[in-house]
């Protein structure tokens, strides 16, 4: 990933599941792309996906914390 950060946009944690998860907004060539990261600290493990739309990247992030 080589662009522009434009935002952080949320963080959260999951209370029992210890999930870390995070979404960015950043730019690349004009185009505005949402990552969103799920990482388990504890473990050194991270799982990350990348959407176009900033609701797909927030449902991602939901469904990953139920």
């Amino acid at each position: 990933m080589h662009g522009i950060l434009l935002d952080m946009v949320d963080i959260r944690i999951h209370p029992t599941k210890k999930w870390e998860v995070s979404i960015l907004e950043f730019q690349e060539d004009e185009v505005v792309r949402y990552k969103v990261t799920r990482r388990l600290s504890e473990m050194a493990v991270a799982e990350t996906k990348i959407f176009s739309s900033k609701k797909e990247a927030l449902h991602q992030a939901d469904e990953w914390l139920s």
